[in-house]
């Protein structure tokens, strides 16, 4: 076989200096029918080993039978499977190169985020142990909101999951951050947000009073959610380092100082500032609206003797007084207030922790008061009261006994 040096010096001899082939075969101590062929070739010539038989030769046949009916199964598994006992890593690089002939495809196409057109939201649990009060240590969920076309981000620490306290965070954040309404609220399928098709209790009326919608992604499709998810990891890589915390409170207020350098980071994808952007994402979305939708914790209890109410797995000491009498409770992300017939009868900082009691010492004092009256027994009238001169009968009746006469 011709070498690649020989192949490259005849075409020059031959199409540079114009050499004839007979000469070139004579200098170079090669045939003319080398030469001529070496001529004829475009491509420069390669050494192709033969293909040599492996061990994985023997097992392809099972290995690719398994995949038909498990494309997923993991290599170390299908190693078990048909007792495999050479090199794992090998073995692992064969089956990735088989697997394509049988997994499902799914392509990740480009997106296209227009101005105002959503807003990704996602939960991201910080790695660190905040102090929640009672001697309690978590890591409560933080809300992210990024505008999709902007890629402005917005986040704020919350005490829980649930429903109440997401509707209260989408709340606190389109109105304190965002200062706007996209057309669509991208979620995957969080159990506070509700399942596909079926939104949580609360969640229909919040979005028809700010005349947007949610959208719930289908499972195996992070590229739709990508941008929040991006954002999670950069709150990790560049918010959480070298920080400590004394509290959830703490956390949203560095958190908060925080999020507008952020903002004013170069995209790389866009090349640009989101702060530079959200003008125009902005514009592209709905406004507030007039009267703030309802958002929080909502309930309505009759007031126990115990003059305590539950909200999302805490107590709250209530003005005994209302014992008896239906009570409405709020709570928002800060404070917990309960109301009878328009008129506050507690209001408390709403409590991180979990199984507390917060009693309000107003209260107990006025349940002491209360108790101490009810215990006490009722005067009874004196005797003397209830005797009375039997001659006012006899006037009454006109009856008198003296003469034995009735008048």
């Amino acid at each position: 076989m011709i070498t690649l040096e020989d192949w490259a010096l005849i075409r020059r001899l031959h199409h540079g200096e114009k050499v004839p082939r007979a000469v070139i075969a004579r200098q170079l101590g090669i045939s003319r029918n080398t030469v001529a062929k070496a001529l004829a070739d475009e491509s420069p010539p390669k050494y192709v080993r033969p293909p040599a038989g492996t061990a994985f030769d023997v097992v392809e046949q099972q290995v690719r039978a398994l995949l038909v009916e498990a494309p997923f199964m993991p290599a170390t598994v299908l190693a078990e499977r048909i007792g495999w006992d050479g090199s794992a890593s090998w073995f692992r690089e064969q089956v990735r190169r088989v697997r394509p002939d049988y997994a499902p495809k799914d392509p990740a196409s480009r997106l296209r985020h227009d101005p105002g057109d959503q807003v990704q939201c996602d939960l991201w649990f910080p790695p660190a142990k905040i102090p929640l009060g009672n001697g309690q240590l978590g890591s409560p969920p933080v809300l992210v909101m990024v505008a999709a076309h902007s890629r402005f981000i917005t986040a704020v620490m919350l005490p829980s999951r649930t429903t109440p306290d997401l509707l209260a965070g989408m709340w606190f954040l389109l109105n304190g951050q965002l200062s706007a309404v996209p057309h669509r609220l991208i979620w995957d399928n969080e159990a506070g947000i509700g399942r596909r098709n079926h939104l949580a209790t609360g969640m229909t009326e919040f979005v028809g009073a700010l005349a947007t919608r949610i959208v719930q992604l289908k499972p195996f499709d992070p590229e739709s959610k990508g941008i929040v998810e991006r954002a999670n990891q950069y709150f990790e890589t560049s918010f959480m380092p070298g920080r400590t915390f004394a509290s959830p409170a703490d956390f949203n207020t560095q958190l908060t100082a925080w999020l507008p350098r952020a903002n004013t980071r170069t995209v790389r994808a866009l090349k640009a500032r989101p702060v530079d952007l959200i003008g125009r994402d902005r514009a592209g979305m709905l406004p507030l609206p007039s009267v703030a939708p309802s958002a929080g914790f909502a309930h309505q209890v009759r007031l126990p003797r115990d003059y305590y109410v539950r909200v999302l797995s805490n107590d709250y000491s209530v003005d005994p007084t209302a014992i008896g009498r239906v009570v409405d409770i709020r709570a928002d992300l800060h404070r917990v207030e309960v109301m009878l017939q328009g008129r506050l009868v507690a209001s408390h900082e709403r409590s991180w922790s979990t199984g507390a009691t917060i009693t309000d010492r107003a209260h107990v004092a006025a349940a002491d008061v209360m108790r101490a009256r009810f215990q006490t027994p009722r005067a009874v009238p004196a005797q003397d009261d209830l005797i009375r001169d039997l001659s006012d009968y006899d006037t009454a009746f006109g009856v008198d006994f003296t003469t034995g006469v009735a008048s």
